[in-house]
């Protein structure tokens, strides 16, 4: 299941997300999404996690939670 994971911190990188979702399973794959002229953060990033379950259960427990002092949203990508 791939999901979006939105304003994020510009600071964020991908292995910060990457540990914060593997806290509740398997983790795929994990994209920043980056500006092509600054090679900086656009604040969202895509994480796909092959198990359905430990992803929703990412979603719940991590959508609004607070990183790097950035609310963020989680979502299924569609």
């Amino acid at each position: 299941m791939k999901l979006l994971v939105r304003n994020l911190s510009r600071s964020t990188t991908e292995q910060e997300i990457r540990i914060l979702f593997s806290a509740h399973g398997t983790v795929t794959e994990c994209t920043l999404v980056l500006d092509q002229e600054t090679a900086k953060s656009k604040g969202f990033g895509f994480v796909e996690m092959p198990n359905e379950s430990e992803a929703k259960a990412a979603l719940s427990a991590l959508h609004e939670t607070r990183v790097a002092k950035n609310r963020i949203r989680v979502k299924i990508a569609q």
